[in-house]
This record gives C-alpha cells, structure tokens and sequence, in this order.
C-alpha cells in the first residue's frame, strides 16, 4: 500500500495524520521524563530512608548484635538499590527521553518540508487551473457575441429598410466576433491541454513522491518508537540482576540473625565477673547463755581464753570491711576477687567458721551500686571517663585491652613514619641536592616523642589490666598477720606509695583458733586433679577425701586429705556424701 497512489486526494488528512504522529511521540517522551522524575524521587527519598536509620555513633558504641549488623547490612544493600534507582532514571534520561527529544525535532522539521512541497505542487496546479478557467469563460463571452453579432447582421440583411452601409458594418462586426471566438478557442484548448498535463503530473508524479516521502517518515517514526520501547524496557532489565544481588543480600542478612549469638553478646557486654551473693549464716548469739549441751542443738564455734567474743567481732567488722566498705588509703597489691571465685588460703591460718564475708558482700553491692549512679549518669550525658572506672572488672578488662590494641596500631603507624623519614634523611645525606637532612630531624624527634606517650599509654593500661586480671583469676581471702593487706583502688597516684605499719590487732578478729575444721562429709574422686592453681589440691582418681566445706555456688569444694592437707577441688570432679548431723556442720537459713 502506498500513500501516494491509495491516498491521493487526502492530503489534509496526512496532514493531519503526521501531525498526530510527531504529537503521540512526544507525549510518550513526556510519560518518561514523569516517570524518570518518579524514580529519581524514589531513589532521592530511599537514600533519606537509609541515612535516617544509619547508626549516627562511633564504631565504638555501635551495637554488635546480629540483629542489628543484619538491619545495618540491609539498609546498604536498600542504599545500593537506590543507587540501581538512579541508574534507570539516568539511563532513561539520557537513552530514552532525550533521544525522543532530539528524534521529534527532526520529525517535525522534515514533516514541514515534505508538507511545504505538497502545498506549492497544489498551488501551481491551482494556478493551470485558473489560466485555463479563464481562457474558458473569455472563450464562451466571445462565442456569444459572435451569436449576438450574427443574429443582428441577418436581422437587417433580411430588413428591406435598412440600408447598405448599416449592413456592411453588422457584416463586418460578425466578422470580428468570429475571429475572436476563434482566438478564444484556440487559447481555451491551448490550457486546457497545460492544465490536464500539470494535473497528470501533480497526481501521479509530484504527490505520489511527497506522500511516499511523508509514508517513509511515519514509519520510521513508528519504528522508532518501537526502539524507544524496548529501550525503555532494557534499562530497566539491566539493573535487574544487581537489584537481585541487593535482595538476595538482605535475605542472606536476614539469615544471619542468630538469637544465641545475641544471647552470649548480651553476657559478653554486661557479664561483671560477680556472682549472685550466697545465703547469710547462722550467727548464734546464745553461746554464752548456760545450758546443757545435747547433740541435737546447733553447733557454735568455741571460744577461747583471749580470743574476742563473736559479737564484738561483727561490730568491729563493720568499721574493718575494708574490702566492701572503705578502702585503707594503701598502695595496691593484688586487687579483690569477686564473690564467685573461690577463697583461697594461704595455709598460715584458718578462716572463722561464721565468716561475715556475705554480710559484707550484700553490703558491698548497695555501696557499690550508689557510687556508680554518678559514674552511669556522666556515661549518659557523654561524658567519658578515661580510666573506665565506672565498669564493672571484666567490662573494663575488655574495654582496656580494645583500647590497648588500638593504642597498638597508633604506635605501628608512628613506627612506620620514623622509618621513612629516617630512609628519606639518608636520602639526602647522601644526596643533598634533593633536600636538607636537618629539615627532618623536628619532624623525626616529634614521632619519637609520640611513640614514647604511646608506649607509656600502653604500659598504663597494661598494668591496669593485669591488676585486674588478677582480681579476677587469682585470688586470697586472707593474708597472714603482720602483712597489709592491698586493696584495688583506681587512685594511681598511690601506686608507689611505702605501705604504713599495721595495727597489730587488725585481723584478730579473722581467725578463731589453730583446731581443723571437722568434716561434714567424704567424696570420693571421679577424676584427676592437677592441682596447679594456688589454693587448689591435687587429687587422684578413686581417692577418698574428707569435705570441710560445702561448695558455696562457685563450682568448688573445701576438701581434706588424710594426711591433713587442706585445699579447694571442682565440685563437679568428685562424687559427695554429706552427714547432716555431723558435728560442727554450719547451719543457714
């Protein structure tokens, strides 16, 4: 089909027709300039999404739960698609909108010229036309006053009154309207045969072009929109396979979360390295009430001559627990253990059989907890305390050696610097033109000096987290008379301090007398114990032991051997019998 030979007489309607083209094409190139703006605002709004929800503190204070690290991973992985989002809009942009763009300006100057030429091709048949309606009309005029002029001459050649002159001019001017018809005519057929050939050529050589041409021009606008169309869809096809490596990220993300893993985080963060105070003993005060003695009443420890009357040592313990009350200004040795380790001796003494170190535990917990509140409180309002004096000991262990490893990467990189600019001077000593080697000694003496603060920063914080190991792994309850005893304090400035001479009597009131321990009951080994640490007693397997003391919820049993060496072994290691009515068994309530 063409438009040229099918469509000959509908020009205005092509007209028409091509304008409708240029006009959908550029309102398609509108729906994607809308719809780029769509996902700019789309991706523009998911990047706000993103940056409102991202964690906004340090590295440090970032959570390390697995839910939250799978919640940080997904909104990467959402900034990464917003990033696909602003790829398409760019793309259809660039590929899409402004090729249209540019295509439609073409389209319409082409469309004005093919249309130009259909108009002067009409315009010159227009104007055939009118020559030959011209010379038509002027052809008909003179064929009826030819009629006229012979109707008047035989209308006085047939007059017997009429005389010879009027009817020689009637002849003569019948005469002359015939040889003007004749002209008329000849010129009449002369346009006609011009105007018939302009028209055969205006409609099957000059139109049928144009429209061709008009034909053409459609259809490669067709065909261009077509393009655009699949354009369109294969940028968004392109990101489709980095979008789905976003997903796909979110999901795996997703899968990461682990709720044991955030369980032992949570204990790993808040774990205090104490445990839960035991049960309070039974003090009896009735002992120097006078009765009869019976097996059946509840065991008190004896006194003795010269030793002080237990009532008097609970009320000197009040004012003497240094350890959970007020700290001697001392130097400190090796710091407290929390409750939950065992009590280790030192084998110069024996602990008092109604020790008042729950009492003074609990306590050690209230005073404990009201001087932290100021310390948790500056935490909240930002300010940072240097020595981490406000954690508990094996937060604060944790919190120094994280310190320790990056003051360890800080002296690395001054480390690093001293030697390039120590290779960079022998450069130039040995090439001075390159530069003066004394220029760098400032620089070279200010690394060396940094290293040095952070060597010392380091071997404060050392120091500090050894001390607190030690609180936390080894351990004495005791130590024997005529020894100070240290306790951990955060006050450094006393570290190097000459110990003051103890009061003779400070301890007196912690030990009872040099008799044993009677045993409330036997266990029987079920494995080996090596026995390495300090306090603990080396066992063999199948041996039989008597046991002094009950384990007190720290995983350890006060055993005795036969031959009379006293020590601490796992309860879980030994297999234990208990007699409850054994003499000298400590009652709680």
């Amino acid at each position: 089909m063409s438009w040229g030979t099918d469509l000959w007489d509908q020009f205005e309607n092509l007209d028409k027709h091509t304008q409708w083209g240029i006009d959908f094409l550029e309102r398609y190139a509108k729906f994607v300039k809308e719809r780029l703006e769509i996902e700019q605002t789309y991706a523009k709004q998911l990047r706000s999404l993103v940056k409102k929800y991202c964690p906004k503190r340090s590295k440090e204070d970032e959570p390390r739960f697995t839910s939250c690290l799978s919640f940080y991973s997904i909104l990467n992985e959402l900034n990464d698609y917003a990033g696909q989002r602003e790829v398409v809009a760019e793309e259809m942009g660039h590929k899409v909108y402004g090729e249209l763009m540019r295509y439609s300006q073409d389209l319409k100057g082409e469309r004005k010229h093919h249309l130009q030429e259909g108009r002067k091709a009409q315009q010159s048949l227009d104007q055939c036309w009118k020559h030959m309606d011209n010379s038509k009309k002027k052809f008909e005029r003179e064929c009826k006053e030819a009629e006229k002029s012979q109707l008047i001459y035989e209308r006085l050649d047939s007059d017997i009154n009429a005389t010879k002159s009027e009817v020689e001019k009637a002849k003569s001017q019948l005469y002359l309207r015939q040889h003007m018809a004749e002209e008329s005519k000849n010129e009449y057929a002369a346009q006609l045969q011009n105007f018939n050939s302009e028209q055969w050529k205006h409609f099957n050589v000059a139109i049928p072009q144009i429209f061709k041409n008009l034909q053409d021009m459609d259809g490669r606008r067709t065909v261009k929109l077509g393009e655009m169309y699949q354009s369109f869809a294969e940028v968004e096809q392109r990101v489709i396979p980095i979008i789905s490596k976003c997903l796909e990220g979110m999901v795996t993300a997703a899968k990461n979360v682990d709720e044991r893993r955030d369980s032992g985080i949570v204990v790993e963060s808040f774990k205090s390295g104490f445990e839960p105070p035991g049960d309070f003993p039974f003090e009896d005060f009735s002992q120097n009430i006078q009765r009869t003695g019976s097996d059946g009443t509840i065991g008190t420890p004896k006194t003795e001559g010269g030793k002080p009357d237990p009532k008097h040592a609970v009320s000197r313990t009040k004012n003497k627990l240094w350890l959970f009350g007020k700290k001697p200004k001392l130097p400190p040795s090796i710091p407290p253990p929390p409750p939950s380790l065992p009590r280790f001796l030192s084998g110069h003494f024996q602990p008092p059989k109604f020790s008042t170190e729950r009492i003074a535990n609990h306590l050690s917990k209230i005073r404990n907890a009201k001087s932290k509140i100021p310390s948790f409180r500056a935490v909240k309002r930002g300010v940072r305390v240097e020595d981490l004096s406000h954690l508990p000991p094996e937060q604060r262990r944790k919190k120094l050696q994280q310190r320790i490893d990056e003051l360890n990467k800080e002296l690395q990189k001054e480390m690093d610097q001293r030697d390039a600019l120590n290779k960079m001077k022998d450069v130039y000593e040995k090439n001075p033109q390159m530069g003066d080697p004394g220029s760098l000694q400032p620089k070279i003496s200010e690394t060396i000096c940094n290293m040095e603060k952070l060597r010392s920063e380091i071997h404060k914080n050392e120091v500090t987290s050894q001390r607190i190991s030690l609180l936390l792994q080894s351990y004495k309850e005791a130590q024997p008379p005529g020894i100070p005893e240290g306790s951990y304090t955060d006050d450094h400035s006393q570290e190097h301090r000459s110990p003051p001479q103890p009061d003779p009597h400070e301890f007196d009131y912690e030990f009872d007398d040099d008799d044993p321990l009677p045993a409330i009951g036997h266990c029987k080994a079920l494995y080996s114990f090596d026995g390495s640490n300090e306090g603990t007693l080396v066992m063999k397997e199948n041996e039989v032991l008597y046991i002094i003391e009950e384990d007190k919820g720290d995983g350890w049993t006060r055993v005795r051997k036969q031959g009379g060496e006293e020590g601490y072994v796992p309860t879980s290691y030994v297999e234990i019998s208990l007699e409850k009515n054994s003499k000298g068994a400590v009652t709680y309530i």
